[in-house]
């Protein structure tokens, strides 16, 4: 018998765009991806020396559940380097990834039919953790316009003595807009814990990313090494938490997870200590082609009113050609051979937009535009 909530679990549609390219790609198709958020750089030499020197020395065993000590006084570190906040590294629990970060971190904060106000659109896994722990993603669009910001008074409607925090994702998926330092500062008067997803801080071409830990303690902060690093295969994520409740995070870790693992730990240490002018090198190609694919969109008749300034997303709105963006987007792979996610997957506020990923060569990014660019003139005749 299977539980009603795993029924009811949305598929997570931009895997299901790539497993159809798959398949093309099997029959001996070409098609160009730009629907998947997977860095395309293999990890820093750093990182696999570091691994590879694990392994030779037996670093193959249990770790301390909160993590290995010297990785969490690395993040501490960076934290204060670049945000000057200070973090005690015992605030610290590293993961499997930022995935089981957040699974933990909505463990802690959510009873049944508890409410967490999440963005429409936003990342679509979001609510699928929120209803898997049987409480409410009480979602709030967000406007291109506004660059898909919050409006704070959106939120205040929605707010009940149910609401148990507030997500927020900057640099965001999948928009690669930021949220203002301005935004955050007004979400800290309702007095409510802010889940903070910083995994694509790093990834900033334009300004400067913010950290919520800059305006309050009242947050947990979700972040990793998958995309700053390119790290996506080793799975190696953490949440920073306010004191109280590292204990109870702690309980969960240990008994869905036990621990990370080991030898990533150890590529993690060596990615924050020695990867710096790796990760330069990434930043500065994906801005060319952040530049690039902007710069071809336009061309293509789409008006981005706000262009992205972060993470490796353009989110394009396509109503003017389709309302049904799960549909435009299969058509565009069977008929132009490029893979792109429809804006559905994000939330319904998601609907008729597509998002374009530049997580990939700029030679690639060229011939997916000349495709798209014969797509749409087909359309137009």
């Amino acid at each position: 018998m299977i539980t009603q909530k795993a029924k009811e679990i949305k598929p997570f549609i931009v895997m299901e765009v790539l497993e159809k390219a798959a398949e093309m790609e099997r029959r001996g198709i070409n098609v160009i991806h730009l629907e998947v958020g997977e860095p395309d750089f293999d990890v820093p030499p750093c990182v696999s020396e570091a691994v590879t020197k694990a392994f030779t020395e037996g670093r193959t065993h249990y770790t301390h559940s909160l993590g290995d000590p010297e990785l969490r006084e690395e993040i501490a570190r960076r934290y204060y380097y670049i945000y000057g906040v200070k973090i005690s590294p015992d605030q610290i629990i590293v993961t499997s990834g930022s995935s089981p970060a957040i699974l933990l971190t909505l463990g802690v904060l959510c009873d049944v039919d508890d409410e967490v106000i999440i963005s429409d659109p936003g990342y679509a896994c979001y609510a699928n953790f929120i209803r898997f722990l049987n409480a409410k993603a009480i979602k709030v669009p967000v406007y291109e316009v506004d660059g898909f910001q919050y409006r704070p008074s959106e939120i205040e409607k929605r707010i009940t003595n149910r609401t148990k925090a507030i997500m927020i994702n900057s640099p965001m998926n999948p928009t690669g807009n930021m949220l203002s330092s301005e935004v955050m500062k007004e979400l800290l008067k309702f007095n409510i814990p802010i889940i903070s997803d910083e995994i694509y801080h790093g990834l900033v071409y334009e300004g400067r990313a913010h950290s919520i830990l800059e305006f309050t303690d009242n947050a947990f902060v979700l972040n990793g090494f998958s995309k700053l690093f390119a790290m996506t295969g080793l799975r190696l994520g953490y949440v920073i938490a306010p004191k109280h409740c590292v204990r109870p995070m702690q309980k969960l870790q240990q008994n869905l997870f036990i621990c990370a693992g080991s030898t990533e730990q150890r590529a993690g240490i060596a990615a924050l200590q020695s990867a710096g002018n790796d990760v330069a090198k990434m930043r500065e190609t994906y801005n060319t082609r952040r530049k690039y694919i902007i710069e071809r969109l336009t061309q293509l008749g789409f008006d981005i009113k706000v262009p992205p300034t972060g993470a490796f997303y353009v989110f394009v709105n396509v109503k003017h050609i389709s309302t049904d963006s799960y549909k435009l987007a299969f058509d565009i792979l069977e008929k132009a051979h490029v893979g792109v996610t429809p804006g559905i997957d994000f939330g319904e506020n998601g609907e008729g937009f597509l998002r374009f990923s530049y997580a990939n060569s700029i030679e690639n990014i060229e011939e997916g535009m000349n495709r798209m660019e014969s797509y749409f003139s087909k359309l137009k005749k």
